[in-house]
């Protein structure tokens, strides 16, 4: 047997050496490997616990505790916090239930609050009655309750900041991949804008703050009219509406081919064309190229028939070239988008005001929307569009002009005139609106009626204001309305 074969014997109880003893060096090296391998797990459990969206688990029990034990700090808190400040599900319920019964004018304590989860099948999902008392039990006093909802509403706040952070940073993945770097940008300021919006609210005004502004404005109407009315270029309209005014809601309701559409032009025509005012229109039913016809034809008095056909003459062309350069740096915006949603129109809407300025919206026309959910009914649909149009005038200060059709009320009657009750699918239209103006054109019933040629602009509704019937002609030739000839 050789040497090597001795060595690697186990029989004759050789034992293999000791490893040589690390240097100092290598061992110091080891150890701190150790100590940035803990280290770096404690900072990964703090990072996981940082990464948590922020919230603060205390005040909101707090809140609910106070709420329960004395019903009566709602209003401390109500304009304070919705239920989506809240971090935690089952607070989420809680708060929501004690709004609602807020809102029928019942005092929420732990029992009342009890029993409408239990109706809603929430009881157990927020953790059962005990819960409820719980949170009453570990809430110091009632009279912190304010503060308790400042904090969840700064939580709030920052979890709303890095829901946009995140939002900005998929954007700026997105434009590597072809988008423009302005547009980035912009849509990245309107996600930290809405989160700064999101808590801007009206404050209330003392009388004295605010009869100041009112005698500057009636000045300014007496010595001519208000420069922030849009005019609808109809003398006797104007004179009983002083314009269109910011944050008014205005229904242009009409049966179908009477004129409803021209007329919400004519008014776009007047604002942006003749006075410089910005509008836009978001058309749902034309395109833009055929609301561009029609402007053209209304302001150069040439045929639209005659456009459409490719049958105009060289005056003709004339005209419209020298109409063009005077007229196409109108503040005048057209988006017609198909399917648009109420939102999209808001958001958008938004910006324009923000980059450009706006002084009329235009939606043509209401029955063509789609919400894009399911609901339990039109009605309830249009509903919502009413009164997110109203909210959009008021958060924009703009007057917002939505067209609407007519149901067939009027052809089942001897005065075929429309009246109020005839706006079709929601009531919310006629309670929301600010002024509803009906279109009615004789001639469209009977072509041979002793008043062919002419109009009447109804004012329906006229929320602080007059209402009454203005006569118009009707141009449709030319795609217009124009004021009835005086004398």
């Amino acid at each position: 047997m050789s040497s090597t074969e001795n060595a690697a014997s186990f029989d004759d109880g050789f034992v293999l050496p000791p490893e040589p003893p690390e240097s100092q060096e290598n061992d110091y090296g080891r150890r701190e490997s150790y100590r940035k391998k803990d280290n770096f797990n404690r900072q990964d459990k703090e990072m996981l616990e940082y990464r948590q969206p922020p919230h603060d688990r205390q005040a909101e029990m707090g809140v609910l505790g106070s709420l329960l034990m004395s019903p009566q700090t709602v209003l401390d808190v109500i304009e304070e916090l919705d239920a989506e400040d809240f971090y935690f599900p089952a607070h989420q319920m809680i708060y929501q239930a004690v709004l609602d019964l807020y809102s029928q004018g019942i005092e929420g304590d732990a029992v009342i609050v009890a029993g409408r989860l239990d109706g809603l099948n929430q009881l157990e999902r927020v953790g059962g009655a005990p819960f409820l008392h719980t949170l009453m039990h570990d809430v110091p006093t009632p009279a912190n309750a304010h503060y308790y909802a400042k904090i969840v509403a700064e939580k709030s706040v920052l979890r709303q900041l890095v829901n946009a952070g995140t939002r900005v940073v998929q954007m700026g993945y997105d434009g590597t991949e072809g988008m423009e770097v302005e547009n980035v940008v912009d849509r990245a300021q309107q996600e930290v804008f809405a989160v700064a919006q999101s808590r801007q609210t009206e404050d209330y005004s003392k009388l004295s703050d605010l009869l100041q502004p009112t005698v500057t404005e009636l000045t300014k109407i007496q010595n001519g009219g208000d420069e922030n009315g849009v005019p609808t270029g109809f003398v006797d309209l104007d004179k009983l509406t002083n314009g269109l005014r910011p944050g008014q809601m205005i229904i242009i309701a009409a049966r179908p081919g009477v004129g409803k559409s021209t007329l919400a032009l004519d008014f776009m025509r007047s604002a942006s064309i003749h006075h410089g005012k910005s509008s836009v229109i978001f058309s749902l039913e034309m395109g833009g190229t055929e609301i561009v016809m029609r402007l053209l034809s209304a302001e150069t008095e040439i045929k639209l028939s005659s456009m459409r056909a490719g049958t105009m003459e060289e005056a003709e062309w004339e005209k419209l070239t020298t109409r063009l350069g005077e007229i196409q740096d109108a503040p005048i915006f057209i988006d017609d988008s198909p399917n648009l949603t109420m939102m999209e129109i808001r958001s958008k809407a938004r910006r324009l005001k923000q980059q450009h300025g706006l002084d009329l919206v235009v939606l043509d026309y209401l029955q063509l929307m789609s919400s894009g959910k399911k609901v339990e009914s039109r009605q309830q649909e249009v509903s919502e569009f009413s009164r997110q149009m109203k909210l959009l005038a008021k958060e924009l200060e703009v007057p917002v002009i939505a067209i609407s059709q007519l149901n067939r009320g009027p052809e089942s009657r001897n005065d075929k005139k429309p009246q109020l009750a005839d706006l079709r699918e929601s009531g919310s239209l006629e309670q929301d609106a600010d002024m509803v103006f009906l279109l009615y054109r004789p001639d469209s019933q009977d072509p041979d009626d002793e008043r062919a040629g002419e109009a009447d602009i109804i004012i329906a509704k006229h929320r602080g204001g007059p209402i009454g019937t203005v006569p118009v002609a009707h141009q449709l030739h030319y795609s217009r309305f124009v004021n009835m000839a005086r004398g």
